[in-house]
């Protein structure tokens, strides 16, 4: 139950934010190494946001610092609509 919890699965909300945030990265040629520079963590995290098999999510300071440094907003960061979870 414990090791449940420490390795805690992302929701497919949280996937849905973390896609948004990948592509628009992408989008703007923008690395892993910019990411972590913009949030003031390591490459190493970013890359374990990104990794569906790592629980390390983006919290809403992180998505207000990635809207200020790609020129956006927070909101774009969000799914179109409601993200069903099963």
């Amino acid at each position: 139950m414990y090791l449940q919890k420490v390795m805690a699965k992302k929701t497919k909300f949280e996937l849905a934010v973390i896609d948004k945030v990948k592509a628009m990265r992408i989008s703007k040629n923008l690395s892993q190494d910019d990411i972590a520079v913009i949030i003031n963590k390591s490459r190493g995290f970013v890359g374990q946001i990104e990794s569906p098999n790592s629980g390390s999510k983006y919290n809403l300071n992180h998505l207000n610092l990635l809207a200020k440094g790609m020129n956006c907003s927070p909101k774009d960061f969000m799914p179109d609509g409601t993200v069903k979870e099963e």
